[in-house]
């Protein structure tokens, strides 16, 4: 249903003035009429509800109110160039600048929604020229029209509609931003573990040819006693098949590294073989100091990107459901036109003809087969998966975090022991040796000794990088490596404790 008021005159007279200002007072009356309806904005229903644990399950652990800063946790290794790589990853590397694509892109559709809550407003204009055919007196009549105006058109959103859209957009666009930060999370702990692994791997292969070299002197050993008659050539074969064993390493190694190498170069958006002459030098295995305060759980679900994008989908996903519900009421708009249209190109300021119409109009389904219903129907759906998708990253975050405590605490425990048994198992190679040298033991207890040093100082080395492997993964599931967008298009998740001691509620939020 439309109402429709047009309005001709010319601007020379008092009228038209007149009338141009009554057109206007009816289209301010109609908006206030509109207005005056009640408005139904956005409605929210109950979120999803997670149950968290008060404490994390490590015993050692003790969890302390407000979240540690873990922004830079690359930081606490105290390694300039894992700090480097680090941040190369973080502006170069595809998934990123994707990321950042798409952050623009919601941020732009955002803009989109919220444009339609305000009138458009358009301009034309149009020359025309036509001429008739030849008249009685032999002449040809030719005539010129000249028009410009201005056309305006407004969706009044009585019942929310569009606000719901905005809401969408406003709570997809947060989504991002946070999705954005979970691939900064994710980019900065795949770094710092090949990282680790290079470091490792190289260390390794340290070991490696130091024991290779003590074999191949062993092996001399043996062949000159061989020489001498003082052994046989089992002694000088088994000598030469563990020299053989512990060579056969060294290449195997020498392509991790080079492998490794080149995965830090694509992650930080560089050709496989830019960081080849960085990476040549071995170095460490980078070691993260101790001095971690754990935040609470509710606390660390807070930091986790992935926990608030998610947040923010469900947030999202009640407004669609508000967005349907608000298309199966009427819709009001408003519209109008206001033009002058003369003969010649100067007579459009003065002596113009000017043409005003203003038009009101409601819409409202009558009969769709049912296509409003379920879209509703389908909306409210869409919910129900986004909040069991917020329910299962606030369980795999638990999860992580507490997988990484059990990993920590248990690599520690390793690396101890096989550290001491690293430095047993040197001594003992070298008693060995000394005694052979004076035959006072034979060659198997040499050999057995060796292959014993070379097992435990290469897991020795392996639990080291373990440890601190444990620590990325940490400061990952804590939620570190990012930083909410300060413009605030990350809103921060509520958690409510209720009366139970033992047990915590958490509830998906947006400010």
């Amino acid at each position: 249903m439309s109402v429709r008021r047009d309005l001709v005159g010319n601007t020379d007279g008092h009228d038209i003035t007149v009338a141009t200002m009554r057109i206007v007072a009816e289209a301010v009356c109609f908006v206030l009429i509109l207005s005056g309806c009640a408005s139904v904005g956005p409605q929210e229903p109950d979120r999803a509800v997670v149950d968290v644990p008060i404490t994390w399950s490590v015993a050692d652990v003790m969890p302390v109110a407000g979240a540690t800063s873990l922004v830079e946790w690359w930081s606490r290794f105290d390694d300039p160039l894992l700090a480097r790589l680090v941040a190369q990853a973080l502006q170069s590397n595809t998934s990123v600048t994707g990321a950042q694509a798409a952050l623009r892109q919601a941020r732009a559709l955002r803009d989109v929604a919220a444009a339609a809550l305000w009138p458009a407003i358009g301009s034309s204009a149009s020359v025309q020229r036509s001429s008739s055919g030849t008249g009685a007196a032999g002449r040809r009549t030719t005539s010129n029209s000249f028009q410009a105006g201005l056309d305006a058109n407004w969706e009044l959103d009585i019942f929310g509609a569009n606000r719901s859209a905005l809401t969408a957009s406003e709570a997809t666009a947060r989504a991002s931003a946070a999705s954005l930060g979970d691939v900064q999370v994710s980019i900065a702990a795949e770094v710092a573990l090949d990282y680790i692994a290079l470091r490792n791997t190289q260390a390794r292969l340290a070991i490696a040819n130091e024991n290779l070299a003590s074999q191949q002197e062993t092996l001399q050993i043996t062949q000159w006693r061989l020489q001498a008659g003082l052994v046989t050539s089992l002694d000088a074969e088994q000598a030469r098949a563990a020299a053989e064993q512990t060579a056969a390493l060294v290449p195997a190694l020498q392509t991790g590294i080079e492998q490794t190498s080149h995965a830090l170069a694509v992650l930080s958006g560089q050709p496989p073989a830019a960081l080849s002459a960085v990476l040549v030098t071995p170095g460490p295995v980078p070691q993260a100091g101790d001095g971690l305060a754990l935040s609470i759980p509710a606390d660390t679900l807070r930091q986790r990107a992935d926990v608030r994008a998610a947040e923010h989908q469900v947030s999202a996903a009640m407004a669609r459901v508000s967005q349907a519900e608000a298309a199966r009421l009427p819709n009001f708009s408003i519209g109008g036109s206001l033009g002058v249209s003369a003969l010649t190109l100067g007579a459009l300021t003065q002596g113009a003809s000017v043409v005003g119409t203003l038009l009101g109009s409601v819409s409202m389904p009558v009969f769709d087969g049912g296509a409003a219903r379920a879209q509703v129907s389908a909306q409210q759906a869409a919910l129900d998966q986004a909040r069991q998708v917020y329910r299962a990253a606030v369980l795999v975050a638990l999860q992580e975090v507490e997988d990484a405590l059990v990993a920590l605490r248990g690599d520690r425990v390793r690396l101890a022991h096989l550290g001491n048994a690293a430095d047993a198992a040197s001594n003992a190679a070298l008693l060995a040796r000394q005694q052979y040298s004076s035959g006072l033991v034979d060659f198997q207890t040499v050999l057995e000794t060796q292959r014993t040093l070379l097992g435990t100082q290469d897991g020795a080395a392996g639990a080291r990088a373990d440890v601190s492997s444990d620590h990325v993964r940490l400061y990952k599931a804590l939620g570190g490596g990012w930083s909410p967008d300060p413009s605030g298009s990350a809103s921060v998740p509520t958690f409510r404790t209720d009366s139970s001691p033992a047990r915590q509620i958490v509830r998906a939020s947006t400010p």
